[in-house]
């Protein structure tokens, strides 16, 4: 066991008798959203994650210590902003330990505490990915070296929009980390269903899924995966409405000279001011559909474990 690590007594009860786990982040609390939307939120996915019979480990750094599992009061707490959090990635997780300090774990980050605490399923919202006009900033998400090394997989509705999928998508296959498309053969995109973009892999099933993800760790072979998960029909946002938006958006950060770190949360919150908030509704419901369908996997996993186990 991680000496800097806390992991809940549901969580760890849950793991003793191999109960599902699902692992959630904490960026999407404290960067992602407003409040109280954002606790509301929390608790939503949460909720999603208990309903399919798994168990919800929202991790942060709290006070020098790798959470995994909250609280209502550290859930609250992170929400609200009075432990002033940044964004903790690889790069940040040590700094933050050190000086007791508090962080909102990234996709990254919260993979690595997730692996460190043995759960292999993740959902959020959108992975991090090629950011629009790398080929001049090289401003290129951790996420993705995390899922090229990191045994954890990410359930998710794509990259963010945000982003440059096609470079996304490439950097992923060059890393030899599986893409895989949850009953789809095209990478949603977000706040859309469509990129125009084919993904690898499509499975129709939880099982399947779960099988998959078996395979690849029991071959030795490193890394996570990318489960992609369409947002619902009724959700998804016109991708021309959505694609103005984001270029307004892009547009905007550039004159301001927004850069690093608060890129990504600076264009999610204008993105959702230009569509009149309905952005943030369709984030808000595909997090509640990748956290069903993570936990769907989970069980499918550790019914796997135990059937080899026998």
């Amino acid at each position: 066991m991680n000496h800097f690590l806390d992991i809940s007594e549901e969580v760890a009860d849950a793991q003793h008798v191999r109960m599902p786990v699902v692992a959630l982040e904490s960026t999407i609390i404290t960067h992602g959203m407003p409040w109280p939307q954002n606790l509301e939120t929390a608790l939503k996915v949460e909720e999603a994650v208990r309903s399919e019979g798994a168990i919800p480990a929202t991790i942060a750094v709290m006070h020098g210590r790798l959470k995994v599992g909250l609280t209502m009061d550290e859930l609250t707490q992170l929400a609200n902003g009075s432990l002033a959090p940044t964004k903790a990635s690889r790069r940040d997780i040590p700094f933050l330990v050190a000086r007791k300090g508090n962080g909102a774990t990234t996709v990254a980050g919260t993979m690595i505490v997730a692996r460190m605490a043995g759960i292999r399923l993740f959902a959020t919202g959108g992975i991090g990915g090629v950011h629009r006009g790398a080929e001049r900033t090289w401003d290129i998400s951790a996420d993705l070296e995390e899922l090229a090394s990191t045994d954890v997989a990410v359930v998710c509705a794509g990259a963010k929009a945000i982003l440059d999928l096609p470079k996304t998508l490439e950097y992923l296959e060059t890393k030899g980390v599986p893409v895989i498309g949850y009953r789809t053969t095209e990478l949603p995109a977000f706040y859309s269903r469509e990129s125009g973009l084919k993904v690898p892999i499509r499975a129709e099933s939880a099982e399947e899924i779960a099988s998959l993800l078996r395979a690849k760790w029991l071959l030795g072979l490193s890394g996570g995966a990318v489960i992609t998960n369409p947002i619902s029909p009724e959700h998804a946002m016109p991708k021309a409405i959505i694609d103005k938006a984001i270029a307004t958006a892009l547009e905007e950060c550039s004159a301001k000279g927004v850069q690093g770190a608060e890129v990504t949360p600076y264009l999610l919150a204008r993105v959702a001011e230009l569509t009149g908030g309905d952005s943030l509704a369709s984030n808000i419901e595909l997090v509640i559909s990748n956290a069903h369908l993570a936990s769907k996997i989970a069980k499918e996993y550790e019914n796997l474990r135990a059937l080899e186990s026998d």
